[in-house]
């Protein structure tokens, strides 16, 4: 049996001790013995409950006390309260703008790029229309791009010279009778016959018969006994970079870069691929001596000195020449163009002022052209130096077709299908065909390939490869187009791991 049995509730205890302890004025001495036995009594019989109603007691009038006290120090006189003085906050800082959310792509093509026949990969990929890098294998470092380079220099010349630029070469009147000058304006495809690699190419034999009719018009009864042959638009001193390999000469890549000379020097002027010659000037001469049907002829080398123009013929326009040297990959024609953009700019045609004359066109196109070197127009030295991210960026705005640079892009090869891209893409890699327009390159120590690939989602991605390594082999191609392929696969879904 518990204590709550046997006891009143507390509160009516305390009541009733309360009423019990107020005797009245008239009784209060009678009853006091008889209340002060009660109590003792029912303190002795209830302890507990005695207990508990004296606490209670205790904190209410302990509380009570608090009440009374807080109102007094309330309502007593104080000084004011000071007012709150007013405090700024600092305003937290704010983001400049919301990160945007990134996107899961899940398209790997990790393995593949880790193919030992890539060797040392750079490498970049964006979202051609965006600009997001999608995929960057030390894209940001300059390297050889070799080939690729040429693309750079089609960029240059249309800033520069314009799609309508037509280079000249001219015969001028000699400073004595009997004299002739043969002048050389960087026309490098002036040909021999119709049948030239250079399609549409102005001939010699035109140029001659032109000269030879007005010469006889002005000097009637002498005989011309001397061409002079004139290349002095830029230093023939200049014609052959210390680091091109003598190789790619002789086996028919690449020419004495000369302002005069006939079919790009070629020894089969309808080849692209044919032996060059050690004297490009000097071979013009001869075979101008043949179309003008001269005998006992000396052939010199200067300056013209005179200023009446005898004849003059030009080469098709640039518009024309960019895809003719990019189909082709021709070395000599991208010497050519990129000595008419240093004349072009002021500079005196020299390989020396390439690294300044390409980038400075490349940043007057609105690339930021810093941090290039640029060794020649053609890509064949392994001293340029470009990183694949700026060949993205200037394949997104070729592709663009901004300040006339479609027509660049218009003449890449397409894999598969034209060019030096005509037979790749094949196999496994045939579903890219047609679908990656690009310019390859290729030097003994390395493999390139850049340019567009328009995925299968739609998706076009912007791309530049370099696989370099001392001894690497042909197998680097196949691996870069099935790199190539990886990324038309993948489209928009490529993943940067």
């Amino acid at each position: 049996m518990t204590d709550s049995q046997d006891v009143p509730p507390t509160e009516a205890l305390t009541r009733r001790s309360l009423r019990e302890s107020e005797p009245s004025k008239r009784g209060a001495a009678r009853r006091e013995p008889q209340n002060r036995g009660g109590i003792a009594a029912l303190v002795a019989k209830h302890p507990t409950a005695w207990l508990a109603s004296a606490l209670s007691v205790a904190f209410l009038l302990l509380g009570t006390a608090a009440v009374f006290a807080g109102v007094a120090a309330g309502s007593g006189p104080s000084e004011a309260a000071p007012e709150p003085s007013e405090s700024v906050t600092p305003p937290r800082p704010q983001p400049s703008a919301v990160p945007l959310a990134s996107r899961l792509r899940t398209c790997s093509v990790a393995s593949i790029a880790a193919d030992p026949a890539l060797a040392d990969l750079f490498a970049y990929v964006t979202n051609a229309n965006t600009g997001e890098v999608l995929f960057d294998r030390n894209g940001t470092v300059a390297q050889r791009p070799a080939s690729i380079l040429k693309t750079l220099t089609a960029a240059a010349a249309i800033k520069v010279l314009g799609p309508d630029y037509r280079a000249t070469t001219q015969v001028v009147d000699g400073s004595t009778p009997g004299t002739i000058v043969l002048v050389g304006l960087g026309d490098a495809t002036l040909a021999t016959t119709p049948a030239t690699f250079y399609e549409g190419a102005a001939l010699i034999a035109d140029l001659a018969d032109a000269a030879m009719k007005a010469y006889d018009k002005l000097h009637p009864d002498v005989a011309v006994t001397q061409v002079v042959l004139d290349a002095s638009y830029w230093n023939s001193g200049d014609a052959w970079d210390p680091s091109w390999p003598e190789s790619e000469r002789t086996e028919g890549y690449q020419s004495y870069a000369t302002a005069l000379m006939v079919d790009g020097d070629r020894l089969d002027p309808t080849r692209s691929v044919s032996p060059r010659g050690t004297d490009p000037i000097g071979d013009a001469g001869e075979a101008f001596v043949a179309a003008a049907g001269l005998s006992a002829v000396t052939l010199t080398t200067g300056s013209a000195v005179g200023s009446t123009v005898l004849a003059s013929v030009q080469s098709q326009p640039v518009s024309v020449l960019i895809p003719q040297m990019l189909q082709s990959s021709d070395n000599t024609l991208a010497e050519m163009l990129a000595r008419l953009v240093s004349k072009s700019m002021g500079f005196d045609g020299s390989a020396a002022t390439f690294d300044q004359a390409i980038p400075g066109a490349l940043n007057d196109l609105g690339l930021d052209a810093s941090g290039l070197t640029v060794r020649d127009g053609s890509g064949l030295s392994d001293l340029n130096a470009v990183p694949p991210k700026f060949v993205t960026q200037l394949m997104t705005m070729l592709r663009s077709g901004a300040n006339g640079l479609g027509v660049v892009y218009d003449g890449l090869p397409v894999g598969g299908v034209s060019g030096d891209l005509y037979d790749r893409f094949s196999g496994d890699n045939a579903i890219a065909a047609g679908s990656v327009i690009a310019k390859p390159g290729w030097l003994s120590v390395e493999w390139s390939l850049a340019g567009i690939v328009n995925a299968a989602d739609g998706t076009p991605l912007a791309f530049a490869f370099y696989a370099i390594r001392d001894g690497i082999t042909r197998d680097a191609r196949g691996a870069l187009d099935t790199l190539t392929t990886a990324l038309y696969s993948c489209g928009d879904q490529l993943a940067n791991n």
